[in-house]
């Protein structure tokens, strides 16, 4: 077998230990290897890499346990040819499950190049999915806030949600800010209506007569003030998302006397897309937001470089149908799993999209939801919001609307002549000619 690495070295990672084993070959073919166990205190793990360095190790593979590789990468970073590899891909032969075993195996397959190791953004790119999935942890917490909200509201008989399409807008927090304080009288509760709300105010008087107790309001109270530490702490992490946005911008040209024209995408496949540029990339897309698109940015990078192409992306997301087939005959279809929060944000944008009238990618919908269920036609249309992206990343270009009036007299035709040979086929003579403008 090939050796690709004369200098590799495979670890072992568990929450407390770290097992490394380094195999080195010398230029006659003699391979030396040696194996220690360290502890994951920054000072061991700063042991290790000397240990490493001591023995002119050049690539490092590990598996990628949980968060526990996180540290070890860390400490490694810049020393080493690192490879966090998904251990679903190294399993060891049956029989040899040792932490010692384990060290050696991935070593070996590092050294012979049968690893590959999994896309590890840089440093920048790192903290910004840090702060886009906290922030997205948060937004699902405000949600699960509101919901337990609606249901004490339900249970003192309170029927605002009837009424308002959310419970914690403008008019409805006044209302329940006023109960909570004692308010009582309806009437008075439903004159705290604002804009077009207050066209509501004789349905308003009737959901909001319930039978509020000091409990609900005590419990009520208390949601409220959850739904206020959170909505701060959203737009705490909006701030530090768009000054690492803002970090991450190109330097401003030389001369300081020339005003700066406003940021636009650079259209040279030379240079290096900025965060703000691809932002703006897959703003321009239907049913992406700029929240949205900061979440994107964040999990793929601004840059497409990693990707030989479009599909190699969706496959790496997992919004593409599997590959699983023996003997001619295909086995499944599944995605299977991937990045959950790339996939989450997908599918959240292809909702988005398919509500947006006139839109290319809501016909892609229709078209596919007549011959399949809506979450496989939702799940095409998060891929095909994938591939999108990838072409305008790439290219440097905004979202435009595909002129959909071609294609759609190309499907009129194609489904003409399929009814055509339909006939054909049961036995009828049939010629198709278009209506003339007067007979239409």
């Amino acid at each position: 077998m090939d050796l690709f690495h004369s200098h590799g070295a495979g670890l072992d990672v568990h929450k407390q230990s770290v097992v490394a084993h380094a195999r080195i070959t010398d230029a006659k073919g003699r391979v030396t290897r040696h194996t220690r166990t360290f502890g994951t205190m920054t000072t061991d793990l700063l042991n290790l890499a000397a240990w490493l360095l001591s023995l002119e190790i050049t690539h490092v593979a590990m598996e990628s346990t949980g968060e526990y590789w996180k540290p070890i990468y860390n400490i490694l970073e810049g020393s080493f040819t690192l490879l966090v590899v998904n251990a679903q891909h190294i399993k060891n032969v049956p029989g040899r499950k040792t932490d010692v075993k384990d060290a050696e195996w991935i070593c070996d397959l590092l050294c012979h190049g049968l690893v590959r190791g999994s896309f590890i953004p840089p440093q920048p790119q790192r903290d910004l999915r840090d702060l886009t999935r906290q922030r997205t942890n948060l937004v699902r917490d405000r949600a699960t806030v509101v919901n337990r909200l609606q249901k004490v509201l339900e249970w003192a008989n309170i029927k605002l949600a009837t009424v308002v399409s959310d419970v914690v807008g403008v008019s409805a927090r006044e209302m329940l800010a006023a109960i909570v304080d004692g308010q009582s009288d309806v009437t008075v509760l439903a004159e705290l209506a604002r804009g077009r709300m207050r066209e509501k105010r004789a349905v308003l008087e009737a959901a909001l007569s319930g039978r509020v107790r000091d409990h609900h309001r005590f419990v009520i109270a208390s949601h409220l003030e959850q739904i206020d530490f959170l909505d701060a702490q959203i737009a705490s992490f909006d701030d530090q998302i768009v000054a690492s946005v803002n970090e991450q911008a190109p330097p401003p040209p030389d001369a300081p006397d020339t005003p700066r024209a406003a940021a636009a995408p650079s259209t040279s496949d030379t240079d290096d897309l900025s965060w703000e540029g691809a932002i703006e990339i897959w703003d321009s897309v239907p049913g992406i937001g700029r929240r949205l698109a900061e979440q994107l940015v964040a999990e793929i990078g601004p840059q497409m470089r990693e990707f030989p192409s479009a599909a190699h992306l969706a496959s790496w997301a997992k919004v593409a149908p599997g590959n699983r087939e023996s003997a001619g005959k295909r086995l499944s279809g599944k995605t299977g799993k991937g990045n959950r929060w790339l996939r989450t944000s997908l599918v959240q944008a292809a909702h988005s999209a398919v509500k947006v009238k006139g839109s290319a990618l809501a016909g892609y919908y229709r078209r596919l939801a007549k011959r399949m269920s809506g979450k496989k036609a939702m799940l095409a249309v998060a891929h095909k919001i994938l591939t999108i992206g990838y072409r305008l990343l790439s290219k440097r270009e905004m979202y435009s609307e595909p002129d959909v009036s071609v294609r759609d007299a190309q499907r009129t035709e194609q489904l003409a002549a399929q009814m055509q040979r339909r006939l054909e086929r049961l036995g009828y003579s049939v010629r198709i000619e278009p209506l003339t403008a007067s007979a239409t």
